[in-house]
């Protein structure tokens, strides 16, 4: 499958409908995905990414239908982890000779991954490539999300291939922003940000603010996976400067797990004291145990208010509820608050556990928590129910 962008360009990746997981199995891909790779033809040609490599003899194949492979001039490496550079072992044994751009650090890691010395060409900011009519311009991305990482923005034409930037995991037929339910690309674009790109906020920040000052006009935005923006694409770029500065919407997020159900009733308490008091707050209930965990990170990420719960078992907390707490310690999530709650038998230690892991985490504790013994009873249902009304008062 190909199809043409423009007269110059034409997509010739692949759409993934079947993948569930991906980065092994932390992030889930309910909607698939695509690799996005992209060829240019102008007086030269050139090859912008590849594919990931359980794809790569397909890639190829099909990219024979398209293009005479020695008549490529020029590879773009704008990143290269495996999902974007795994068709280049088959298609460089075709075409062994032809320059790869890069930066620096992406040839030093094209060569720890595949561990050929291929004719790699450095590239900074700033430098370009002339094609033909048009202009290739490199802009370093570094940790955005890689070291590697970099944009190719095409004069003319006036299209910025982002690579993993301004991305997201989602699978469609119909291939623009403008085609597809709105809902499930802003969903999948928020995930894709949240899971993967909010340690790197600052960066963003300063990236959006260095490429805004070029003052290059932006007509196209072509990432690395699923959906290219042609209709208003800087919208996705305004996103990413809200997300990247300490995003929260009106929301309170209650993350647990439990094992007899003492946890659960905790929970509803607590729910029920946040809704008497402010009935407007959007409340999400999640058991860290049956739900997808990048959703639950997800809802984090929107979140002014954390509540993480645990029952205690072996002077600990429930592994589901450790998994979520070391994911969203790395995230580095800012400006949010937190507090935790947890039944427990005989020794207790949950609720003091999930406040120090969270405390690690940067967040901004409301307090020690609260913890109950055994099942619930009426009187203990009351104390939660008044913790929440509590935790209500602070948004």
């Amino acid at each position: 499958m190909s199809f043409k962008l423009n007269e110059k360009v034409t997509w010739v990746g692949k759409i993934d409908w079947e993948l569930k997981k991906f980065h092994g199995e932390e992030y889930s891909t309910h909607k698939g995905s695509s690799y996005n790779s992209y060829l240019i033809k102008d007086e030269k040609t050139v090859l912008i990414d590849t594919v990931w490599s359980p794809f790569s003899k397909e890639f190829v194949a099909n990219l024979k239908k398209e293009v005479d492979l020695k008549k490529i001039d020029y590879i773009i490496a704008n990143h290269s982890e495996p999902d974007h550079s795994g068709g280049l072992l088959d298609l460089m044994e075709e075409i062994p000779d032809t320059p790869i751009y890069c930066t620096k650090n992406g040839a030093k890691i094209l060569k720890g991954h595949y561990h050929k010395d291929w004719n790699f060409v450095t590239v900074k900011t700033g430098d370009t490539l002339d094609i033909g009519e048009n202009k290739l311009i490199f802009i370093e991305a570094k940790m955005l999300h890689w070291p590697d990482s970099m944009f190719t923005y095409m004069t003319g034409d006036n299209i910025l291939f982002s690579n993993d930037a301004f991305g997201q995991h989602y699978a469609s037929e119909y291939m623009y922003n403008d085609t597809v339910d709105q809902f499930e690309l802003y969903q999948e674009a928020i995930k894709y940000y949240a899971n993967i790109l909010t340690p790197f906020s600052k960066f963003v920040v300063k990236k959006v603010d260095e490429i805004l000052g070029f003052n290059l006009p932006v007509d196209m935005i072509c990432p690395s996976h699923g959906i290219i923006w042609r209709d208003k694409p800087l919208q996705i770029v305004e996103k990413y400067v809200e997300w990247a500065k300490d995003y929260s919407e009106n929301q309170i997020t209650l993350v647990y797990d439990t094992m007899w159900g003492g946890t659960s009733k905790m929970a509803e308490a607590i729910v029920e004291g946040i809704k008497s008091v402010n009935t407007n707050v959007t409340i999400k209930q999640l058991n860290s145990s049956k739900l997808d965990k990048n959703d639950i990170i997800t809802e984090v990420f929107k979140s002014k208010i954390v509540l993480v719960g645990s029952s205690t078992i072996n002077k600990g907390i429930l592994s589901s509820t450790a998994s979520i707490l070391e994911m969203i310690k790395g995230l580095e999530f800012k400006g949010k608050k937190a507090a935790g709650f947890g039944s427990y038998g005989w020794s207790g230690e949950s609720v003091k556990i999930i406040t120090e892991e969270l405390t690690k985490a940067g967040f901004e504790m409301i307090n020690d928590g609260i913890k109950e013994l055994w099942n619930p009873d009426d009187e203990a249902m009351d104390r939660c129910k008044e913790f929440g009304k509590m935790i209500a008062e602070k948004i």
